[in-house]
Parts: C-alpha cells; sequence; structure tokens
C-alpha cells in the first residue's frame, strides 16, 4: 500500500487533478494519501472533495488530511510539492510593471521568477531535508515552480532523489497535432531541453516527420493566430517550443519590449490581468464547493499529469516515458554540467531513468544558456543567502535587459525586496 505525501494540497486545481488520477490508475487503488497544508480552510475543502470522490468511484483508497508537514512526510513512498510561499502579484508583477517591464507570468525567470525562488527554494529545501529524515527512500515529484531553479538547488543541497514535473511536453504535442489536423495518438516527440524551454528536435505523425505539415499549417493565418510567438521562434530559429506564447514571450527579449511590439503578436498587457488573476483562485475554490454541493456521483477522468505514471510504473504498472527536470549530466552535451534541464525519462520499477538527448542545435543550447545564466545566479543567492547574486541574476534576465537599464533594474529590484519585509531576512 504506497503512501503519497501531497505537499500544498491547498492548491486545489492540481489537488483534484491528482486525485481523479489516482483513483483511475489500478496500481494506486489502495493508496494512502496525506494531504497537507498550511492553510486549514483549503485542505478542509480539498479534503472534502477526496473522501467524496473515493466513494463514488468505489476505491480502496485512504485519506489523511493535516497541517503538520512531518506527520504527512513519514514512511511516504512518493512526495508530491505543489506549494506557494508568499506570492503577491502585486510585488512580483506589479512593480517590475510601474518601471515598464510587463511580464506575462512572473513565476520562471525574469524578476518574478527570482523573487519566488528567493521565497520558495528555501521551504522546498527544509522539505527535501525532512524526507532525509522522515522518508530517506521516497522519490520527490518536484511541481513547484520556478521549475528549474529549484531542481537544481535540490540537487546541488540535498540527498533527495527528485524529478521536476511539468505539463508543456505533453500539451504541446497534443497542441501540434490539432495545427496539422492529426489524431493526437497518431503524433510523437523527442524533446529536449529546460523547462518551458525544451525544444521539439523530432515531430513525426505515424513515423514520418510532420514538421513539413507545421511548417505548413503555420502559413495559415488562422493557425499562425493561436500561437503567433512559438511560430515566430519556429520561423527564425527553426525548431518549436515547449511552453506556450505567453510565457515564451518573457523568455526571450524580442517579444515584449514596447507595446506596439507587443500587440503584434497578440500580447496584452499584464496590467489588465491582474485583478483577473487574483480573483482565479476563489473561482476554482466555488467549483469545487458546488460539485460537493449536487447530489450526482463524482465522476474521475485521467489528465495527462506525469505524476500517476510514474508512481504506476514504480508499483509494477508497466514501463513509461515522460519529460522530466533533472540535472544535467550528460544528458545535454551543450549545455552546463549540473544545471537542471528536461530530456525524455524512462520510468520503471527501478525508479527515474534520464535519457541522453546530445547536442542541441546551437542556435537553441544560446538561447537556453541566457535562462540558465539566470538560474544558475538564483541558485547560488538561494543556497549562499546572497542578496547581490540574486540581483545579478535580474540584471542577467534577457527581457528585463532589453527593457531597463541597469540603474532601473536595481532601482525595481531593491524595491521589490523592500516589499518582501522580513520574508527575506535570511539573505545578506
Amino acid at each position: 500500500m504506497p503512501k503519497i505525501a501531497l505537499i500544498g494540497a491547498g492548491s486545489v486545481v492540481f489537488a483534484r487533478r491528482l486525485l481523479q488520477d489516482v483513483v483511475t490508475t489500478p496500481a494506486l487503488a489502495d493508496a494512502r494519501i496525506s494531504l497537507m497544508d498550511v492553510d486549514p480552510q483549503r485542505l478542509d475543502l480539498i479534503g472534502a472533495f477526496a473522501r467524496r470522490l473515493i466513494s463514488d468511484v468505489g476505491t480502496c483508497n485512504t485519506i489523511d488530511l493535516g497541517t503538520d508537514r512531518s506527520e504527512a512526510l513519514r514512511n511516504a513512498d512518493y512526495v508530491i510539492t505543489t506549494i506557494r510561499v508568499g506570492d503577491d502579484l502585486a510585488v512580483d508583477q506589479g512593480v517590475p510593471l510601474r518601471y515598464g517591464l510587463d511580464q506575462s507570468v512572473a513565476d520562471t525567470l525574469g524578476p518574478g521568477g527570482v523573487f519566488k525562488a528567493l521565497r520558495t527554494v528555501p521551504v522546498l529545501l527544509d522539505v527535501c531535508r525532512d524526507m532525509e529524515a522522515l522518508c530517506p527512500d521516497a522519490l520527490l515529484l518536484q511541481y513547484t515552480n520556478p521549475m528549474a531553479i529549484a531542481c537544481w538547488a535540490i540537487a546541488e543541497a540535498t540527498e533527495t532523489e527528485a524529478v521536476g514535473l511539468c505539463h508543456s511536453v505533453q500539451r504541446t504535442t497534443e497542441q501540434l497535432a490539432d495545427y496539422i489536423g492529426a489524431p493526437a495518438d497518431s503524433v510523437t516527440a523527442w524533446v529536449g531541453g529546460i523547462n518551458h524551454m525544451a525544444w521539439f528536435l523530432r515531430f513525426e505523425r505515424d513515423g514520418e516527420d510532420a514538421y513539413p505539415q507545421l511548417w505548413e499549417a503555420m502559413r495559415d493565418d488562422r493557425v499562425h493566430a493561436r500561437d503567433p510567438v512559438r511560430f515566430e521562434v519556429m520561423r527564425h530559429f527553426g525548431y518549436f517550443v515547449s511552453e506556450s506564447t505567453r510565457h515564451m514571450s518573457e523568455y526571450v527579449p524580442y517579444f515584449r519590449t514596447s507595446r506596439e511590439r507587443m500587440g503584434t503578436f497578440g500580447l496584452d498587457a499584464i496590467s489588465a490581468d491582474l485583478s483577473r488573476l487574483e480573483k482565479r483562485n476563489e473561482e476554482y475554490f466555488n467549483s469545487i464547493r458546488d460539485e460537493l454541493a449536487r447530489p450526482s456521483p463524482l465522476t474521475a477522468r485521467r489528465s495527462d499529469e506525469y505524476a500517476c505514471r510514474i508512481m504506476s510504473a514504480m508499483e509494477g504498472g508497466g514501463v513509461t516515458v515522460i519529460n522530466g527536470n533533472v540535472p544535467n549530466f550528460g544528458g545535454i552535451a551543450n549545455l552546463p554540467e549540473g544545471a537542471c534541464v528536461e530530456v525524455p525519462c524512462q520510468i520503471d520499477g527501478l525508479g527515474v531513468h534520464p535519457m541522453t538527448v546530445g547536442e542541441l542545435p546551437s542556435q537553441l543550447a544560446a538561447l537556453i544558456r541566457s535562462n540558465i545564466a539566470v538560474q544558475e545566479l538564483a541558485v547560488t543567492a538561494v543556497l549562499e543567502g546572497s542578496r547581490e547574486a540574486a540581483k545579478h541574476a535580474v540584471m542577467l534576465d534577457p527581457l528585463t535587459a532589453a527593457v531597463l537599464s541597469l540603474a532601473d533594474i536595481e532601482a525595481m529590484f531593491d524595491e521589490m525586496w523592500a516589499a518582501h519585509g522580513e520574508q527575506l531576512a535570511a539573505y545578506s
């Protein structure tokens, strides 16, 4: 009976998806699920959903709820992290916006991503140290952003076995099938790079190269309009990238430097999104409350997330292949050793086995290295408690450097730092 600990169960969208995956995975039919969050109200809501789902679907899973992380981790076989630590859109996005820097999501790179790392990664490291004491053989399935910075720091500072998980590769694969008018189950892809900037090095339909069909689809204005940034990147760099138009636009210096250019690529100003994003979590909570209020039984459908595929394979449910975030020890030859890369991984009863991608095309590796420079300094900032390294990370961000002067970056950084107050007291 495997034990699964979900740290950050108050992330209700992911928690609901995970629970539905567990109850539809035969190898996990008797798994014990420990839901942990620091917010009792969120925890009670997802706990009520979990118990109702298990009862309605008819599995043998058991549910534990608690705000004590140690109890959730004790004797766990799998630990899933979906935490958020002090996130504040008014700081991470609002302050840079006043300086003229319009980030789209601000959770992976840029000033928003760096400050998120400063707040979040120390807590993830605490989780890993607890795992070393309470469940040393457990596998960490790490979903928290900023993914690459977090996984790099975990690998550097702890002995915890971990793989970082995202859904961008599998969802982009489905999108590409749609763009070329193919059934989703007829296409396959070989993808490598870093999280949110992994490249479709091969894209095939029924075993044949489908890139010619994708180039043809790009010439259709209706298709192009659905993904203008990624098609523009493919036009100039030769390959399709794993993250969305909205996300990809903030990782490079080409798309968000002026309102005119943003308009050309259909990128709405983030200032219009802040209030909507702030309301989104409450909408998610209300949707679960509505589901629980209805008398009809809850049903479950398997999602495209990797977590249960991994756990099923390790519990004897067969071999699977996923794209995971792991340390780069030969996986991608022309990226720095030890950096966090996203590569195909085979999963079986013995664990996670990263595959070798080899060298990326030089232009793709160069784009990635601009992001890795930021990640490396952010990891240094966290592990050494260095405010200076954090500032340098922001200064090296490709979009930030394209929009702001060094003096403006420093002023913005200082204002963001001050807004965090005691949250960053451990840094000097």
